[in-house]
């Protein structure tokens, strides 16, 4: 590999990752798992282990995103022809942008798993509130748009624990003082520049 070639990966990596850590970390502001893990540390006194439960399952969750992403935007260039694989592309992200504005309610879900402990609770149902949610789409699509299951799967991960790691230790208090509104007109904005980009490139 010539020293241009590995430069010119360096920086899809980078762009990969950092895009995928900043979307998803902007985009759980407010959104359903994040409720989910203020209602988790209000049930459980066992802080580690909800983050522990959080980081397993947002990485087994987003690895199988990424993986389905790459491997929607390796087939739908197969598939499609001319530009028609970047304009669905753009699409997603343009809907992502107006999803992003619509706010999450919290699921009262934790009761029922309180028997099964901070880690296996907050694992399941992390996972589970992860399946069709705003940052598993948006997930998929990144890995569609920079062709990286490890990159993606690492950034969009840990914008998940830079949004969800806080709330668990500081909680209420924290919820009440972020920006909510902003935070989803900042998300918003984040995926119409990621539609443009790709339109433009």
């Amino acid at each position: 590999m010539s020293l241009f070639s590995a430069s010119l990966l360096d920086s899809v990596q980078h762009s990969a990752f950092l895009t995928s850590t900043l979307a998803v970390a902007v985009a759980e502001i407010g959104d359903k798992t994040q409720l989910l893990s203020l209602l988790l540390a209000a049930r459980f006194h066992k802080k580690r282990a909800i983050v522990a439960g959080i980081l397993l399952a947002t990485l087994l969750n987003h690895a199988a995103s990424a993986w389905l992403g790459v491997w929607l935007g390796q087939s739908l260039q197969l598939w499609l022809q001319g530009d028609a694989a970047r304009w669905l592309l753009v699409a997603g992200f343009a809907l992502m942008a107006v999803w992003v504005l619509v706010p999450d309610k919290d699921d009262d879900s934790v009761d029922t798993h309180q028997a099964w402990g901070a880690f296996a609770a907050t694992t399941v149902l992390f996972f589970l509130a992860e399946i069709g949610d705003k940052t598993q789409v948006a997930t998929v699509l990144l890995a569609a748009e920079f062709s990286s299951v490890l990159w993606v799967t690492l950034g969009t991960t840990l914008g998940m624990l830079i949004a969800n790691v806080p709330v668990v230790y500081y909680g209420q208090r924290l919820m009440q003082h972020l920006p909510l509104a902003l935070a989803r007109y900042i998300t918003s904005a984040v995926f119409a520049v990621l539609a443009v980009w790709i339109l433009l490139s």
